[in-house]
């Protein structure tokens, strides 16, 4: 807008909806008007208000001005006939009152840090989620680590901006608040904290493979926010269900660490990974009745973006509920995010959050053994974030995501470590996309999201062993072994619009074409199922 009108002058005035339009996208409003390049009015880019107008005063004849000094609308306009002019006995604005009729003076633009839009930006579009859904508050698994932590602050700052739009007096969030928390409107809530206890439950659902420390930080968290903390232990349910298991087949699972198969460790994860969801939704449906109340909760997903791409979540566990505001988010944002939240948020609990190891902690702990998630995916978070980049926004298939990787990591790695490491990723990547068809509805904040409903219309169907485009893989190693490898400067960037534009010039980036049409016979989707 402010290079349109910079170029050739003129006034542009920018309408958007604002808040959750029932479905996944949350429009960010951001109305504006910008007179020859510079913006003189600005609205909110997030904000509880229905309906938000902003006005400016512009000079229609400081737009002639403008273009008028522009030799080649001279030009133009020379050539033109002229138009009539009318001259009527009113004005548009008051010439004589400077604080309404004088034309608007230019504003910097305000702009976000990515931090604050996932603060903002997810807890405005739960706020309209809750106040649409006839739900009376959110049931949150927290397990103490960086995802469920995140989804407890993006809710706590929704909570900030309920009491802050309260302050201001905005008569519809009265209404809202006095219906959702059963308030009376004599004794609406004085803070962030009062309103949290009433809307925000949370639950940390311990196992015997559980940490004191995870225990700690989510009670921590629970407490610095406001929300009504429950703490249980699922150990007896799983091993009722061990029980039943081994009354009909006559076996017992052991846990990997124990001597037991790869089946029998990712059997008994699961294990408790659904058994959580179970409670949860159990919880989302008593806890009001067990407390005289009316309504139902909203059950809250914390699976993060790149998990979803990796397929590292069971099915039907926790990452299964009715929305999760964090589907969208890669995990590299959401510890920047932790970090912010710690200091702007004012829950401290997070910095030690957000320093803790990513785990599961669905695994024994031993002395000689922690289980640990980049570990478990055989790939860290930032390489999941760069292989969601390419497979989605540059259309790379394996060959040429090998290519691409081999340019980037050119002198970190050896061709083949790059192609084992391309292999092993759409291997889990084919064998995990029918997670996709089940994935919770979550808030769209990154272009390669893998979600199958409507950001990614892929088949879910792979063969697994990707045979044509894993062989040509190898025939590209073959020759860069035998070559000598050209001297390329080395990036750890992220892909930008001229890497795009190169790849293309250079051939390296052939678009998934390079998968092909291959027979997907006979393959069986397995793993962590």
């Amino acid at each position: 807008m402010r290079s349109g009108t910079g170029r050739s002058g003129g006034v542009y005035m920018y309408a958007n909806q604002q808040g959750c339009d029932g479905g996944r996208l949350y429009y960010d409003g951001c109305a504006c008007v910008v007179v020859n390049g510079d913006v003189v009015a600005q609205g909110s880019q997030f904000s509880l208000q229905d309906v938000e107008v902003i006005t400016a005063v512009v000079d229609l004849d400081a737009v002639s001005s403008y273009r008028g000094a522009i030799s080649s609308l001279r030009e133009q306009a020379s050539q033109q006939s002229l138009i009539p002019r009318v001259n009527v006995g009113f004005t548009l604005s008051q010439p004589d009152n400077y604080s309404s009729g004088f034309p608007s003076l230019p504003i910097a633009v305000r702009y976000h840090v990515p931090q604050e839009e996932i603060a903002l930006g997810p807890a405005c579009w739960l706020w309209d989620y809750l106040r649409r859904s006839g739900a009376t508050g959110f049931l949150l698994p927290l397990s103490g680590g960086a995802d469920s932590s995140s989804v407890a602050a993006i809710v706590g700052s929704m909570c900030q901006q309920v009491v802050k739009a309260l302050e201001e007096g905005n008569e519809q969030v009265k209404l809202d608040v006095a219906r959702i928390a059963h308030y009376e409107k004599a004794s609406l809530p004085k803070d962030s904290q009062d309103l949290a206890k009433r809307i925000l439950h949370t639950v940390y659902m311990g196992s015997e493979n559980s940490s004191e420390d995870t225990r700690t930080r989510s009670s921590n968290l629970a407490k610095q926010i406001g929300a009504s903390h429950l703490d249980v232990k699922i150990d007896t349910v799983v091993s009722s269900l061990v029980l039943l298991f081994s009354s009909l087949t006559g076996k017992t699972p052991h846990y990997k660490v124990d001597g037991g198969s790869t089946a029998e460790n990712l059997a008994l994860q699961n294990i408790q990974a659904r058994v959580r969801m179970v409670i949860a939704y159990m919880l989302a449906t008593l806890l009001p009745w067990v407390r005289s109340k009316p309504g139902f909760f909203l059950v809250l997903g914390s699976a993060n973006v790149d998990e979803g791409l990796r397929g590292y979540l069971t099915k039907y566990d926790c990452s299964s509920a009715d929305i999760n505001p964090i589907g969208g988010i890669s995990k590299q944002d959401l510890r920047a995010f932790l970090r912010w939240g710690a200091e702007n948020l004012g829950y401290s609990a997070l910095e030690e959050i957000e320093a803790a190891p990513p785990t599961a902690e669905l695994e024994p702990i031993r002395k000689n053994y922690t289980q640990l998630d980049e570990v478990d995916m055989g790939m860290t978070y930032e390489e999941l974030s760069l292989y969601g980049r390419l497979r989605k926004i540059f259309q790379c298939g394996p060959v040429s995501m090998f290519q691409h990787l081999c340019h980037r990591w050119h002198g970190r790695l050896t061709p083949t470590e790059v192609a084992t490491k391309v292999k092993d990723f759409f291997c889990y990547y084919s064998i995990n996309r029918h997670k996709m068809t089940t994935l919770t509805p979550s808030y769209h904040a990154e272009n390669y999201s893998p979600e199958d409903n409507r950001f990614d219309h892929r088949q879910f169907l792979y063969n697994t062993w990707w045979p044509w485009q894993f062989r040509k893989v190898d025939e590209e190693v073959k020759k860069m072994e035998q070559q000598k490898p050209p001297s390329i400067i080395m990036s750890t960037d992220e892909p930008t619009h001229a890497e795009i534009a190169t790849k293309h010039a250079t051939g390296l980036g052939v678009p998934a074409a390079a998968a092909g049409n291959v027979s997907t016979a006979g393959v069986t989707l397995s793993g962590k199922a």
